[in-house]
């Protein structure tokens, strides 16, 4: 296995054996990201947040990641060669902002030694490294912090970072009645070929762009969705209307998550209606599908994530559909110092 760059961090903490280094190289990988997930798994266990990665997951998110280079936006924190936090760092033009998403995790076993601030302040650094001028638009730094997160929410709090924008996780148990709720008039749902990719990526970007922080997602986002190792695509909804494509649910079920958390869970992933098929009832008729078909494989409940100033109700619309609130995010903003 080869070795990887090493780097320095400016204010590190004083720990025997820490060091700081960048991936190794694309074909010896592998071993990082699996490190990298498991520090994530036990983060966000430890902060009950239902994601666990893994390594492959992580893969297939970084190596097609079309807004960062993981070659050196991705830095690792080692004590004695162990992996013991990672930190990242992207950069994109969202609505009118020039952002800087930043994010990583600290094992639990070595927070509170201020390594999670070592880690910011470098992501900050590679920020400003890449903040050239001129700008397409005012730079921002972000990082999104769940509400049981509580040293992180310290953390960003002490670095001038304020919340700008409100999530809720939530979840619906399959064992209560799901509604009917058919289809609009003209609509068909279809299996997912791989033809249709395209058209779907398209669909799904024109629903998301009057959404807060959207991106116009390119076929590399398409490729790391697709290079994800629990992809079944014939989970997901699709209404067609014609040629055209009105409406998308993407339903996922995390296999290797739901056997960690000792659960049975599938997610409703970008749920999106196209503004011209909309307040038809056909978003209510793609999550009750989705609602069926999870339960009947055998799922408990069912989750999904929702901005809660949704420009379309959606938040209305879930609770009505019988989700619940399971916890809550928020996005946090400074600017970029010059």
């Amino acid at each position: 296995m080869t070795s990887a760059t090493a780097i320095r961090i400016a204010d590190a903490p004083m720990i025997q054996g820490l060091a700081f280094r960048r991936l190794r190289s694309r074909i010896d990988r592998a071993a990082d990201y699996a490190a990298m997930a498991d520090v994530a798994a036990a983060s966000n266990v430890f902060d009950h947040i239902p994601w666990v990665p893994t390594g492959e997951s992580f893969a297939a998110e970084f190596e097609h990641d079309p807004i960062s280079d993981p070659d050196i936006d991705v830095i690792l924190a080692e004590i004695d060669g162990t992996l013991v936090g990672w930190a990242h760092a992207d950069r994109a033009v969202r609505d009118d902002l020039w952002v800087h998403g930043l994010r990583g995790n600290v094992h639990p076993d070595w927070r509170r030694r201020g390594l999670g601030r070592a880690l910011l302040h470098a992501n900050i650094a590679r920020a400003r490294d890449v903040a050239t001028d001129p700008r397409p638009a005012p730079p921002v730094m972000q990082v999104e912090v769940e509400d049981t997160e509580t040293g992180a929410l310290a953390l960003v709090a002490s670095e001038g970072f304020a919340p700008v924008r409100w999530f809720h996780l939530m979840r619906r148990p399959l064992a209560e009645p799901i509604p009917d709720a058919p289809l609009p008039d003209g609509l068909e749902i279809r299996p997912v070929l791989p033809a249709h990719h395209q058209t779907i990526l398209d669909a799904e970007n024109e629903a998301f762009r009057d959404h807060w922080g959207h991106r116009e997602e390119t076929p590399q986002d398409l490729r790391a969705t697709l290079a994800q190792p629990e992809l079944d695509a014939g989970l997901w909804q699709v209404a067609w209307d014609g040629d055209q494509v009105a409406g998308v649910v993407q339903n996922w079920i995390w296999r290797h998550e739901n056997e960690r958390l000792g659960i049975r869970r599938g997610w409703l992933e970008r749920v999106s209606v196209r503004r011209a098929w909309r307040r038809r009832g056909l978003a209510r008729a793609l999550i009750a599908r989705s609602l069926v078909l999870v339960r009947d494989l055998g799922m408990d409940d069912a989750m999904l994530g929702v901005d809660s100033d949704n420009p379309q109700g959606a938040l209305d619309l879930y609770t009505s559909l019988g989700f619940e609130l399971d916890q809550r995010s928020a996005v946090y903003q400074r600017p970029l110092d010059p």
